[in-house]
């Protein structure tokens, strides 16, 4: 009884330490992205779409709406936006995005949990050269020829569209982000996308197995739990 309910409760922390993590992640993003392009969503077409990926992940109403009131007050932290990049354990590549207000505290924490794992943070554009920084939506659907037509006919530069178990996958550069997804929705005004986000998309793949794939893991959760870090991207594949 007492080790199931000391496991169950270790697991409660685990999920309730994820869950402030994504939040504060997300209220980190508005809080900029308000100050920056104005507190209005539907003025501000960035926070608009950053609002609905936060309710997509069950943030909080309250945790969006102080960001935002946090932004209409007009002081605040000025965070800046932050990439890393290097070698992970068992040689995987890896980009972390961060959101800093100070910028020699965060890359001393970053290169403290390299340190740490033995691995080897770079210089910039040292492994950043083999990930594509692309807009990626993610929707039901089996035939793409319409998609593709309608974002055509958007003027969106497709990168790449794909339709795979029901799925279609489109991927376009970050500065079309919302004009693909303007054309999927005028499209079919029910789309419910599974994934829209802009992201890093490794060019090749790492396998990672044993050892190696445990200390990735490490490696990754102890990046995750720094309090700056937004996004961790990698090429890993765990085997």
């Amino acid at each position: 009884m007492g080790r199931a309910y000391q496991n169950r409760k270790e697991s409660m922390a685990k999920t309730a330490a994820a869950k402030t993590k994504v939040y504060s992640r997300y209220g980190r993003e508005i809080y900029m992205c308000a100050k920056s392009g104005g507190t209005d969503p539907s003025a501000n077409l960035t926070l608009r779409g950053l609002i609905d990926r936060a309710k997509k992940d069950q943030v909080p109403g309250h945790v969006i709406d102080k960001a935002i009131d946090k932004a209409k007050g007009g002081v605040g932290e000025d965070f800046q936006p932050a990439l890393y990049e290097g070698i992970g354990p068992g040689g995987a590549m890896v980009l972390i995005s961060a959101l800093t207000d100070n910028s020699n505290r965060t890359f001393g924490e970053i290169r403290g949990v390299f340190s740490k794992c033995k691995a080897k943070l770079g210089s910039q554009g040292s492994v950043s050269h083999m990930f594509d920084h692309r807009a990626m939506f993610v929707f039901a659907g089996d035939d793409e020829e319409p998609v593709l037509e309608a974002l055509m006919e958007a003027d969106v530069d497709v990168n790449d569209i794909d339709s795979e178990d029901g799925m279609i996958t489109v991927l376009c550069p970050p500065t079309d982000y919302f004009k693909a997804k303007t054309a999927v929705q005028e499209l079919n005004p029910q789309v419910d996308f599974e994934v829209e986000e802009i992201t890093y998309l490794p060019q090749t793949e790492h396998p990672l197995s044993g050892d190696d794939a445990a200390q990735f893991e490490r490696f990754a959760g102890l990046l995750n739990d720094l309090e700056d870090v937004q996004h961790i991207y990698h090429n890993g594949v765990f085997e």
